[in-house]
């Protein structure tokens, strides 16, 4: 089946017409009102050189709050403070960390410049947030993903110091918990977010799940 190529209207096309790897679409821009129809439709966006492409994988890689897992040496850091932690205070700097440090399972990163700038633009309007770890008033660690509803979509950790991510990924989850959020997004499996709790589901129950929890 051909991919479905994006235009300068702003849709697409159902998700399960993906592909078996996810793939959906490609093309498109990374304007605010797509990306928001993308991550309330259950897509999101990679780059491929200078074209992003949209992704929708079945299964999905989510992790409920109640459900974080916290181990014994995590909780030690977190009982004695051993970074500060705050939220929305350096999302341009997390986003730049970020892009400048892939994953050690990766060659390179996704976050392009026009990426960069797009969600810098979601941060100022409000949809995308940003946790961060510091260290002696350096930042450390953070993540940051969007929140639509009740849902959180994680898009992207670093960190300069081991555990320096994680420690700013379960302060937040622990905040998003008290804003009612009861689900994040972690999109494909990774080992690391794997044993802070997240798992598999089916898209269509994810999917479902969107609909009641984003109004």
């Amino acid at each position: 089946m051909p991919l479905f190529a994006l235009n300068k209207e702003i849709v697409f096309p159902p998700v399960t017409l993906s592909e078996p790897d996810g793939l959906l679409a490609m093309g498109g821009d990374l304007s605010t009102e797509r990306l928001l129809l993308a991550y309330r439709s259950g897509i999101f966006p990679w780059f491929d050189g200078d074209i992003p492409l949209w992704w929708c994988p079945d299964p999905r890689f989510v992790l409920f709050p109640e459900e974080l897992k916290i181990s014994k040496s995590m909780k030690q850091l977190i009982k004695r403070n051993a970074f500060d932690f705050t939220v929305n205070k350096a999302f341009a700097a997390v986003i730049n960390n970020c892009k400048t440090s892939p994953r050690k399972d990766q060659d390179g990163t996704w976050i392009t410049e026009e990426v960069k700038a797009a969600y810098i633009r979601l941060h100022q309007s409000g949809h995308a947030h940003s946790a961060e770890a510091w260290m002696n008033g350096e930042l450390v660690g953070g993540c940051y993903g969007i929140k639509m509803g009740h849902v959180f979509f994680g898009e992207s950790m670093f960190s300069k110091i081991a555990n320096a991510s994680k420690y700013a990924f379960i302060n937040y989850v622990q905040v998003l918990q008290q804003e009612k959020i009861a689900l994040i997004d972690c999109q494909v499996y990774t080992q690391h977010l794997e044993s802070l709790g997240a798992r598999m589901i089916d898209r269509g129950t994810f999917i479902e799940m969107l609909n009641k929890l984003i109004t």
